[in-house]
């Protein structure tokens, strides 16, 4: 029976009976294309649904999503993809054992498998294949590793899978392929799509890694030069919505109102793309004349040039003269300073966007000294900047305690009611092991009333996920599509950009949110 659970303010969970049932539940929600809908995140045996809450209400998107029927069979496709793997795993001796056979046996169970692509998530190119052998089935690794490399062929529960490129995992190795699961001149570029058929082909040889081919030299004469990048600096804009089908989560910018305020004070539209500098500490030198603003974190700022010295307003547009520099000092508020700069960056969009993603590895590298940032132009004159400066909002300092209203579920039942009063009422420090990716929360553990291992599903920037060793995880803009940690909360949307300023240090309480505030 199909049930909706809550999985942000902004998004649904469709959980379906099996894994069967949600393939043939798919197509159908993608032709009744309901009001609101933004994108559908398919799972194990769950579809996250990304709705705009300002086109339709919660619950009425929940009753037109159960009136929709599953087809009576799968979509499949004629489409057949052959990769070949060498069986060297590192796991391959344990998950024979898992299975009662010999590595050898697991390696003919593998290939004489009937594989299938049922979706796509964690990262653009992974593909979680199903197969007609119920018996081919392993738990994921009790301790999860920091680094798998790519290509390494894996199985978790009922599914198989390759790593497109080197990232953590808690699957079980038990071969690799030099096949190229992701590649952006390749149309489409992952290799494997749903519903396609996969062979797995033994091969002897020796893998050879092929390295990425080397960036052109980067010739700019209206640009910034990275003297010193800081902790970190990446090029963001609003990301890569409706891209769940490629694996390609959205990622963008952290601090979305930080962004519009800098675009607005230096004249852009305000989805321009902007720099995004975690920490503070960078200096970037013009090359030309530009003129540029700061927004988010709070840093103190100075114009070092021919002409002398001068501070920087916070949110002011100021100008800068050819061989200026712009020195930006350690973030005392907040944690990502956002540049904006007129005219844009110009920079070469990958799948329609120039944002970086960290842990998918999209959009333009991270920037490092030397590194040139190439800007539309020409700049516009420096007597056309405006002195009023755009109101900065309260960000925390380490120490600060910061509120975040939230959303309970998709899984918060999976918990003890002492647990969510907990998650509730106390107050959790951000630890220094944060990123992008998701921000670390230490306090007492939450304890789950549920064990063992949960499907893999969709995930939201703002999920709360809760890991074995129940400390919160709070997902931010560069956070898988998919994840196998249950999943207590989320936080609104209003919130994320406080979110993504959150710096180590600071303490944040969570609260859960009543619409009623909102009236």
């Amino acid at each position: 029976m199909t049930r909706i659970r809550t999985a942000a303010d902004t998004a649904l969970l469709v959980e379906a009976a099996d894994l069967d049932e949600s393939m043939r539940l798919l197509p159908r929600l993608h032709e009744a294309a309901l009001l609101g809908v933004t994108e559908l995140v398919p799972a194990a045996r769950t579809i996250l649904v990304r709705f705009d809450p300002r086109a339709i209400a919660a619950g009425d998107l929940a009753a037109a999503l159960l009136a929709v029927e599953p087809s009576d069979r799968r979509t499949t496709s004629d489409a057949v993809v052959t990769i070949p793997v060498r069986y060297d795993g590192q796991d391959l001796e344990e998950v024979a054992a898992l299975l009662s056979t010999s590595p050898e046996g697991v390696v003919a169970r593998h290939r004489a498998a009937a594989w299938s692509v049922a979706f796509t998530g964690y990262a653009p190119g992974f593909g979680y294949l199903v197969s007609d052998d119920p018996g081919l089935q392993v738990p994921r690794r009790s301790s999860p590793r920091t680094r798998i490399p790519a290509g390494s062929v894996g199985l978790a529960g009922a599914f198989s899978g390759v790593y497109p490129r080197e990232s953590p995992g808690g699957w079980q190795l038990i071969g690799r392929t030099d096949a190229r699961m992701w590649d952006l001149d390749r149309e489409p570029p992952a290799l494997l799509q749903p519903g396609a058929a996969v062979r797995f082909e033994r091969v002897e040889r020796e893998l050879v890694a092929l390295a990425p081919p080397e960036p052109p030299a980067v010739v700019a004469t209206h640009a910034l030069e990275v003297v010193r990048p800081g902790l970190q600096l990446l090029v963001q804009d609003l990301g890569r919505p409706s891209m769940a089908a490629m694996g390609v989560s959205q990622s963008g910018v952290a601090d979305r109102g930080a962004m519009r305020a800098v675009n607005r004070a230096v004249g852009n539209d305000a989805h321009a793309a902007v720099l995004e500098l975690a920490g503070g500490g960078a200096v970037l030198r013009a090359r030309g004349p530009a003129v540029v603003a700061l927004a988010g974190g709070l840093a103190d700022a100075t114009v070092e040039g021919a002409a002398g010295s001068a501070a920087v307003v916070h949110g002011a547009p100021l100008a800068l003269d050819d061989g200026d520099e712009l020195r930006i000092g350690g973030v005392r508020a907040g944690l990502r300073v956002i540049v904006g700069i007129r005219g844009g960056i110009a920079a070469e969009p990958v799948l329609g966007s120039v944002a970086t993603d960290t842990l998918a590895g999209l959009g333009p590298a991270p920037l490092t000294a030397g590194s040139v940032v190439p800007l539309h132009g020409p700049a516009a004159a420096p007597s056309a900047v405006a002195p009023e400066a755009a109101p900065a909002p309260a960000l925390p300092a380490p120490g600060d305690e910061l509120l975040l209203r939230i959303v309970l579920g998709p899984r918060d039942d999976w918990f003890a009611p002492a647990a969510i009063a907990r998650l509730t009422s106390e107050s959790w420090e951000v630890t220094p092991r944060s990123d992008r990716v998701g921000v670390r929360l230490a306090g007492a553990p939450l304890e789950r009333v549920v064990e063992g291992e949960l499907p893999s599903e969709g995930a939201v920037t703002g999920a709360i996920q809760v890991p074995p060793d129940g400390q919160p995880v709070l997902f931010l803009a560069d956070h898988p599509l998919t994840g196998g940690y249950p999943i207590v909360g989320a936080v609104v949307d209003a919130d994320l950009d406080l979110a993504g300023q959150l710096p180590p240090g600071a303490r944040v309480r969570l609260r859960i949110h009543d619409e009623k505030d909102d009236a």
